[in-house]
């Protein structure tokens, strides 16, 4: 017949380990939906990102468009004032400041576009590493490790009220299962 109190651990144990089984699966779902959250963080920012970039591409192209088309207008209506003219030395001068000036906008247009692509670039690494910070490692449920974790303390509950026993001098009568002997008292 089984002791009592052996019958309470192994009720306790099996209890705990349901109670152990339900909280790491909590525990992995919380994992889980923390690394969605990062994910889906990290995918509004990437989003976000990239509309800045493509609005600064625009920015810069239409620019550009609009000096290139500016550039045209006043060298035709210059050449045409000039019709059958010569162009003199200082006229010259005037077209090369004048190409000079443009060519120094659209190379500072392309710098600056430069500069926020390479922004863009740091950005997505920053939110990528952002998103890394944002993750924790899942780990899955382990109900293995959960029984034996049990079973042991089942046992160790068992051996150690079997030794309590032995040193108080209670050793159950094999013939007669719920009757105890002190063996201080001896038998008569």
């Amino acid at each position: 017949m089984c002791d009592p109190l052996t019958a309470v651990a192994v009720a306790s144990a099996g209890l705990q380990y349901e109670q152990g089984k339900a909280q790491q699966k909590a525990i992995e779902t919380q994992q889980k939906r923390q690394n969605e959250i990062a994910r889906a963080n990290a995918i509004r920012r990437y989003a976000t990102e990239q509309l800045k970039i493509r609005q600064e591409l625009f920015k810069s192209k239409t620019k550009s468009f609009e000096a290139s088309i500016r550039t045209k207008k006043a060298t035709a209506k210059f050449i045409a004032g000039s019709e059958g003219l010569a162009l003199s030395g200082s006229q010259e001068a005037l077209f090369r400041d004048y190409y000079r000036t443009q060519g120094n906008y659209n190379s500072a247009l392309q710098k600056n576009l430069q500069l926020n692509v390479n922004q863009f670039e740091r950005n997505l690494e920053a939110i990528q590493f952002g998103q890394e910070a944002q993750s924790t490692y899942v780990q899955p449920p382990n109900p293995e490790l959960l029984f034996l974790s049990g079973a042991l303390n089942v046992a160790n509950t068992y051996y150690g009220l079997q030794a309590q026993k032995e040193l108080r001098g209670l050793n159950p009568d094999p013939s007669q299962p719920n009757q105890f002997i002190r063996s201080d008292l001896g038998s008569s």
